[in-house]
């Protein structure tokens, strides 16, 4: 697959004032990274959506800037509006050939665990990604894990026991468990009710009990 691109712009727009930006369909970004001066711009936001949903967080893309040639970058740390879900800031990450980088990858669950039917469990996903090391084009959009492996329910998916692909590097523990199978723990239902124990229950007799009388009153006289 060809390497995605996108044009940016560069901004003098700063702080608050970005809010204009928005009413033209533009969103600020930021670039910067090793070596890399922090440099603003701008770029559209139909076509910002566009190239962030191919290539998330994980894939190299061209930034073609109009004042300092193309980038190669990573998107990273996108707002996102609160009520609208639209895209409304985004930071790229300038990366150079040769260079390894850190991200967090997904991961996507593949198989189906003996366990759950052998003994009736549940299937438990303890992570949804792990952090990787590689050269920017060797990072992996999304990382297999096989979950056929679950035969028992003491058995274990874990970091070590995934499939990186070439000159990528877990930086999560080998050790850091991944997924498992659950048994169900059944509570047994109470089918009998207490019985009433009486000698429990005060029965009061009927009058006033003797700290209900006023002090210092004498007894009616028959």
């Amino acid at each position: 697959m060809s390497m995605l691109s996108l044009s940016a712009k560069k901004r003098d727009v700063l702080g608050k004032k970005v809010k204009s930006l928005r009413y033209e369909d533009l969103i600020p970004v930021v670039v910067y990274g090793p070596g890399e001066p922090t440099a603003h711009y701008s770029v559209k936001l139909n076509e910002f959506i566009k190239v962030w949903k191919k290539a998330g967080e994980t894939a190299v893309i061209s930034l073609e800037t109009d004042t300092n040639g193309t980038k190669n970058a990573l998107i990273q740390d996108v707002a996102l509006n609160t009520i609208t879900g639209t895209p409304i800031h985004a930071d790229f990450y300038a990366v150079k050939k040769g260079m390894t980088v850190s991200v967090n990858i997904p991961l996507r669950f593949e198989g189906d665990a003996p366990a759950v039917k052998t003994y009736g469990g549940i299937l438990v996903k303890v992570m949804h990604n792990v952090e990787v090391e590689a050269e920017p084009d060797k990072l992996p959009q999304e990382i297999v894990a096989d979950v056929s492996r679950l035969v028992e329910l003491s058995d274990r998916v874990t970091v070590k026991d995934l499939v990186l692909g070439e000159g990528v590097k877990a930086v999560t523990s080998p050790d850091e468990v991944i997924a498992l199978v659950s048994a169900v723990v059944e509570t047994e239902e109470k089918t009998e009710e207490e019985a009433l124990d009486l000698s429990k229950i005060e029965v009061e007799k009927k009058g006033k009990k003797p700290s209900e009388e006023e002090e210092g009153t004498e007894p009616a006289k028959k």
